[in-house]
């Protein structure tokens, strides 16, 4: 592929690479049986999730992102170097500072690139592909790697079933580059966001607003709370009509698109994007039931396994869409350009990445004493992956500690 010198203005902007890593823990329905008030079956016909990947204690958003990053630039046959930017859409960073982004530059090996953070919770990937398709078309950048990564399990109180069965961790990533070639890429898009459910999700405490203390962590003020049935409201209206801007901004009609590649939050809500767009559920890109929601990893992970499994195809016109916290909402209509076939040379990373520690500051270990005991006893049969039966999850109260 032609790529224009840095400086110009390209003709298109392309992704030109994808990769995404899920760690190999597994958290079932039925682990989550032993520690919240909840069934396999509960949540399985209420959100469709079967179950979650969560982190291993030596995992950090970073380390998730790295193995994302690296798969993806290899991918679109870069090397660490070739990247000018790189841009992590995440609400569980590695440190307030410095930013994720900082570390994953380091982790992937890079030595040139700027980097920074994104934080549009769940929409965070949509709005970071958006920002990297603007800087190129600038003709400041030629290739910009970015990441939606989410380490979630460690934000959750696994006494709140409202909240404790619905995330999980992981990463996924492409990376967006300037090219000669007329044609491709994104053709339309819209971000919006309504301060008014500013606090349907939310973490409350650890801002400034409200630093951390005994107290806050006495409160449980550091997991995130959500109102279920409040978002749900809101974002199954919202997913849609941000779906349609985008594809009008394209000059597309719905049913020309190939495939929609929505937020991966609760199987009730891609249905709901499908009857709002009027079309059937094949054109919806479905991977929930094993990961559950990973936040701004959910879009870059479906993305990256609908075009390894065949679903994406040269040509082919695609819809990106995700809601999140700050009732945010990203979609964008994309002209796929690049060989599906590439995505073998994904397989050549090693799933690993590290990111260097401070020195003089050792982590307690970052895994609840009680999950962990649950997930070393845990036996039974695997939880199989039939069809599930959708229903809105009911509103569970939070549980608070005395």
């Amino acid at each position: 592929m032609s790529r224009p010198a840095a400086g110009t203005l390209p003709r298109s902007v392309r992704i030109t690479g994808w990769g995404h890593y899920a760690p190999e823990r597994v958290l079932s329905n039925r682990d989550l049986e032993k520690l919240v008030d909840t069934s396999d079956e509960w949540i399985r016909t209420r959100t469709g999730i079967r179950e979650r990947r969560m982190a291993a204690p030596h995992e950090t958003t970073a380390t998730l992102a790295a193995v994302a990053g690296k798969r993806a630039i290899a991918v679109a046959g870069l090397a660490a170097d070739d990247i000018d930017l790189i841009l992590v859409g995440t609400l569980t960073p590695d440190y307030w500072m410095p930013s994720t982004a900082a570390l994953v530059k380091e982790a992937i090996g890079n030595s040139r690139a700027a980097a920074f953070d994104v934080m549009a919770a769940c929409s965070g990937f949509v709005f970071a592909y958006a920002t990297a398709d603007a800087y190129i078309r600038s003709g400041a950048y030629r290739h910009v790697l970015v990441i939606g990564a989410e380490l979630l399990t460690r934000f959750l109180d696994f006494t709140d079933r409202n909240t404790s069965i619905l995330f999980g961790d992981g990463a996924g990533a492409v990376v967006v580059s300037a090219s000669d070639e007329e044609g491709g890429g994104m053709a339309g898009m819209e971000l919006t966001t309504d301060p008014d459910g500013a606090y349907m999700i939310w973490l409350p405490s650890g801002g400034s607003k409200s630093p951390s203390s005994a107290e806050t962590i006495q409160r449980g003020e550091h997991y995130v709370r959500m109102e279920g049935k409040e978002t749900y409201r809101y974002a199954t209206k919202t997913l849609a009509t941000s779906a349609l801007k985008a594809i009008e901004r394209a000059g597309w009609e719905p049913d020309e698109v190939a495939l929609f590649i929505p937020h991966q939050a609760n199987v009730r809500f891609i249905e709901s994007v499908a009857k709002g767009l009027g079309l059937s559920m094949d054109k919806m890109f479905v991977n929930v039931e094993r990961y559950g929601n990973t936040s701004a990893a959910s879009v870059g992970i479906a993305l990256a396994e609908a075009v390894d499994s065949g679903r994406v195809q040269i040509g082919d016109k695609i819809v990106m869409v995700a809601f999140g916290a700050g009732f945010t909402s990203g979609a964008a209509a994309v002209e796929w350009t690049a060989d599906p076939a590439h995505g073998r040379r994904a397989l050549d990373v090693v799933p690993v990445a590290s990111v260097r520690a401070p020195l003089d500051w050792d982590s307690v270990d970052p895994m609840p004493a009680r999950l962990m005991a649950v997930l070393e006893a845990r036996d039974g049969p695997q939880v199989p992956l039939d069809d599930v039966v959708p229903g809105e999850p009911d509103h569970a109260k939070r549980k608070v500690p005395a």
